[in-house]
């Protein structure tokens, strides 16, 4: 069963997300500034919660000629760091057009033991060309999720730092016999900047 507004609110009490935001937010007010800035939506909707991407850092994919990427052997030389970048409507970072990049999420999650997560793109990214990896979440595990975008138009496309960037379904099952967390998982407690890929 998928879990609502109600219950994700109880859950962030108790770790569930954080920082929290009890309701979708879609602009903020900036100090010195007398007109609020209209933002990508993040916070508590009715049955998810839109997650922000963090300021920390985003790598792109690079071309090398005569590499292959190995998820078994992987080499952090495959990605290049890009610069965060700030103008009147926020800061943001570049994902050139038929390109692949990493971020991370600002929000760290605990996941209950019952709980699954699922990690869905946001319409406003897709009608641009952005597609967000489906990316789950297993019961037990926590952290910062790594997340993973495509840019599959032929425009390099702004990706906003501090604004929503995917959303977070959680679905409710009974209890699992060995959590992420049991089974001690690679990626558990991931800090908040980009994990690459581990076997």
């Amino acid at each position: 069963m998928i879990k609502n507004d109600t219950w994700i609110h109880q859950m962030a009490a108790a770790g569930l997300i954080q920082p929290f935001e009890p309701k979708l937010v879609r602009q903020i007010q900036l100090e010195g500034f007398a007109q609020p800035r209209q933002v990508i939506s993040y916070g508590l909707s009715s049955y998810g919660y839109d997650i922000r991407l963090s300021p920390a850092e985003f790598r792109i994919f690079r071309h090398i000629p005569g590499t292959v990427v190995d998820p078994k052997n992987f080499s952090p030389d495959n990605l290049e760091p890009t610069a965060l970048r700030t103008d009147e409507n926020g800061s943001y970072f570049i994902l050139p057009a038929h390109s692949y990049g990493l971020g991370v999420a600002l929000e760290r999650i605990q996941v209950p033991d019952n709980i699954s997560v699922i990690c869905i793109g946001k319409s406003t990214y897709a009608r641009c060309g952005i597609i967000a990896n489906l990316t789950p979440a297993e019961a037990g595990w926590r952290g910062h999720l790594t997340l993973e975008f495509s840019n599959s138009s032929s425009a390099d496309c702004r990706i906003y730092a501090n604004e929503g960037v995917v959303q977070l379904l959680f679905f409710e099952g009974e209890p699992c016999a060995i959590s992420y967390e049991t089974r001690q998982g690679k990626y558990q407690d991931q800090p908040e900047a980009v994990t690459l890929a581990k076997v």
